[in-house]
C-alpha cells in the first residue's frame, strides 16, 4: 500500500480558522503535512495517536529569498475535537538554490533549519523530539511555463509525555509541478510509516494545490449601450487531498478527503468591437485575444481570412503567455542595434521579437533576415508553440513518422514540434490526414490556435498534474 503525505508525524487534517501568508507560492502545498487551505481555513488530519484526528487553528507562513537562498517559516496554532485537544508547531526550512543559467534549469536542495511541536489529544502529549528532512528538486525553465520535480525523505521522532515512549514516522515522497502565466500547480504525494508501541500502520497521503486562469463572456443586458458584452478573466484557486491509511493490527485501508477553494479573482478586459467578425467560426478566439491585448488593432475590421505574418503571430504568443522580454536600457547612449537587418528597433513591439529568438522560440530565415512580413506557415506556428512549452524534445528518437501522409514534406526543423503539438491535442490533419506545413495560416486560424495553445497552459497541464497523479498513479 502506498504510504503518504502524512509526513510530519502528525498526518493532520485541520480546519485553520484563519490562514496568513506573506510571500508564500502562488500555489503549492503547505509544508509537507497533506494539509489543504484557502483565505479562512486550513485543514489537516493528525495519525500520530494512531487514529486520524481532525485539528482546526491558525496557520502564518512567512518567507525569505534571495538569489541563491529562500526560508519558510510556518506556525500553526490548532485545535482539535475535544477541549484539551492541541496542536503548536513551528518549522523552518531552508532551500539553497543553483540557478544554471546555460542550461536553463534550477536545482535546489531543502532542509530543515528549526523546529518545535507539540500535540495533545485527550490525556496524552506527543513532543517532537527530533526532525531530519532532505529534498532536492530539479525546475526546468522554458519559455511560456516552468516545469519541477522533486523528491523527499526524512524521520520524525515523538516522545510521550506519559511513559517516554517513542513515536517514529519514516517518511519519503515526492513533488511535481508546474508554472505559468494561465496556471499553477503542484502536487505532492509522501509516504509514511508510523512505528508506535501498539504497532507499524501506514498513511499515504496525496494533495494538490491549483490556480488557473480563464476567460468567461459577460453580457452586457441593457440595448441602449455602446457594446453588447465583453471578457472577464477569472482566477481561481482550490486545492484537493486525499489520506489513504491502515491502523494498527489492521489491514483494512480508509480513505479521508479533504479540500478548500478561494474566493475568485475577477477583473474586467477591454471591449472587442470588430464589424467584420459576426457569423464567423473564430469570432470568440480572435475577441479573446484582443480583450488580453494580444491584438492591438485600431480598425474596427480584423479581416479575418487575410494572411497572418509571422511578426504579430510572434508578438501575440509572448503577449498571450506572458512571456518575460528584454527591458530597454534606461540610459543607453548610443541606438539599439536590430537583430537582424529587416527588423527595426524603434518599432514597439520589437523587443518581443527579440526576446523571442533569445529564448529560442522562433529564429530568422537566414544570419541576417527575420522576415518579418512573410506569411506565417503552419509549420513555422506550430514549431513557435512548442519551442515556447519546451516540449520539442518530447519527440521520439529520429527515424520516426507523425502520422501524417504528408510525413515527408514537412521540414527537418520543424518535424518534432509537429509531432508534439499533435500528441498534446494542439493541431490536426485535414480531412485527407495532411500536415499541411507550408501552407500560410489565416488570421482567424492563427487566432484559434493561440487560443488552444492557451487552454494547454491552463487546463491540460492541470489535468495532468493534478488529476492524472491523484486519481491515476
Amino acid at each position: 500500500m502506498n504510504k503518504l503525505l502524512a509526513f510530519t508525524a502528525a498526518v493532520l487534517f485541520s480546519l485553520a480558522a484563519s490562514v496568513l501568508f506573506s510571500g508564500a507560492a502562488s500555489a503549492a502545498p503547505l509544508d509537507y503535512n497533506g494539509g489543504v487551505y484557502n483565505e479562512y481555513a486550513y485543514e489537516e488530519y493528525v495519525f500520530v495517536s494512531g487514529q486520524p484526528v481532525q485539528f482546526s487553528g491558525k496557520v502564518t507562513v512567512s518567507e525569505r529569498e534571495t538569489a541563491t537562498q529562500r526560508t519558510e517559516t510556518y506556525r500553526y496554532t490548532l485545535t482539535g475535537p475535544e477541549d484539551k485537544d492541541k496542536l503548536t508547531r513551528s518549522v523552518s526550512y531552508v532551500t539553497n538554490m543553483n540557478v544554471k543559467t546555460e542550461k536553463g534549469q534550477t536545482t535546489s536542495q531543502t532542509s530543515v533549519k528549526s523546529y518545535s511541536e507539540k500535540i495533545t489529544i485527550g490525556s496524552e502529549t506527543y513532543t517532537l523530539d527530533d526532525y531530519q528532512l532532505s529534498q532536492g528538486t530539479v525546475t526546468d525553465n522554458r519559455p511560456a511555463s516552468d516545469y519541477y520535480s522533486g523528491n523527499m525523505a526524512g524521520r520524525k521522532t515523538y516522545k510521550l509525555k506519559s511513559n517516554e515512549a517513542l513515536v517514529t514516522i519514516h517518511f519519503s515522497g515526492k513533488n511535481v509541478g508546474y508554472e505559468n502565466f494561465w496556471g499553477t500547480t503542484e502536487t505532492q504525494i509522501i509516504d509514511s510509516e508510523i512505528v508506535t508501541n501498539e504497532g507499524t500502520f501506514f498513511v499515504t497521503s496525496k494533495v494538490s494545490d491549483s490556480k488557473t486562469k480563464f476567460l468567461q463572456y459577460e453580457p452586457h443586458d441593457p440595448d441602449l449601450s455602446s457594446f453588447t458584452g465583453g471578457y472577464a478573466r477569472i482566477s481561481e484557486q482550490s486545492m484537493i487531498g486525499e489520506y489513504a491509511y491502515t491502523l494498527p493490527g489492521s489491514s483494512i485501508e480508509k480513505t479521508v478527503q479533504v479540500g478548500q477553494e478561494r474566493v475568485p479573482l475577477i477583473e474586467r478586459l477591454i471591449v472587442p468591437k470588430f464589424r467584420d467578425l459576426n457569423g464567423h467560426w473564430a469570432k470568440e478566439n480572435i475577441e479573446q485575444l484582443y480583450a488580453l491585448g494580444v491584438f492591438d488593432d485600431s480598425s474596427s475590421f480584423f479581416s479575418p481570412g487575410t494572411q497572418m505574418n509571422r511578426y504579430p503571430f510572434i508578438v501575440g504568443v509572448m503577449k498571450a503567455a506572458d512571456i518575460r522580454v528584454l527591458e530597454q536600457p534606461k540610459k543607453q547612449k548610443t541606438p539599439r542595434k536590430a537583430i537582424f537587418t529587416d527588423l527595426d528597433p524603434q518599432e514597439k513591439d520589437y523587443l518581443y521579437i527579440e526576446s523571442a529568438v533569445a529564448k529560442g522560440i522562433s529564429k530568422g530565415y537566414s544570419a541576417t533576415k527575420f522576415s518579418p512580413n512573410s506569411a506565417l506557415t503552419r509549420a513555422e506556428a506550430v514549431a513557435i508553440l512548442i519551442r515556447a512549452l519546451g516540449l520539442e524534445y518530447r519527440a521520439p528518437d529520429p527515424g520516426y513518422h507523425t502520422g501524417y501522409v504528408d510525413d515527408s514534406s514537412i521540414p527537418k526543423w520543424a518535424k518534432d514540434s509537429a509531432y508534439v503539438a499533435t500528441e498534446i491535442g494542439l493541431v490536426y490533419g485535414d480531412l485527407n490526414n495532411r500536415f499541411n506545413p507550408t501552407k500560410p495560416m489565416t488570421r482567424a486560424e492563427a487566432s484559434a490556435l493561440t487560443i488552444r495553445f492557451l487552454h494547454f497552459l491552463e487546463k491540460d497541464l492541470k489535468q495532468n498534474y493534478r488529476d492524472d497523479m491523484l486519481f491515476f498513479q
